[in-house]
């Protein structure tokens, strides 16, 4: 573990703690455990290069899209690497993984995720970026 990852090893939990509400929360298609975890003023990419300005834009999108995907598996959410870019800021580099009987697919999301008043993280800039097999 690095120096800073020691010091900042209680966010560090945290922090994949959301990054499994996030997984929970696809896996059980649940849209309202899901939104929880943003900042109100959060910016959402989807994979497919939607952008998403706002909680109110967000919700929209989730509540429609979410309950009603398709998928018929598992996904998986690792984090990858933490960036503090201040100690109330980090970027979280995360594998996402949807796993289906003969098939699977990756993307590589990126979380720009922030530390609130009250000590709890949120999403606050998101882009979630599909992998293409070579």
């Amino acid at each position: 573990m690095t120096t800073e990852q020691t010091s900042h090893a209680a966010d560090i939990e945290a922090i994949n703690q959301l990054v499994a509400t996030v997984e929970h929360s696809q896996q059980n298609k649940d849209p309202e455990e899901f939104l929880a975890l943003f900042h109100p003023d959060a910016i959402w990419t989807t994979a497919h290069g939607k952008v998403l300005i706002g909680l109110d834009a967000i919700s929209e999108f989730t509540r429609e899209v979410l309950p009603a995907s398709n998928w018929d598996g598992r996904v998986t959410y690792e984090v990858v690497h933490v960036f503090f870019i201040r100690p109330d800021v980090a970027a979280v580099k995360v594998r996402q993984r949807y796993l289906a009987p003969g098939e699977e697919s990756e993307g590589a999301p990126l979380y720009v995720v922030s530390k609130q008043a009250n000590g709890r993280w949120q999403l606050t800039a998101c882009q979630n970026t599909g992998v293409v097999a070579d």
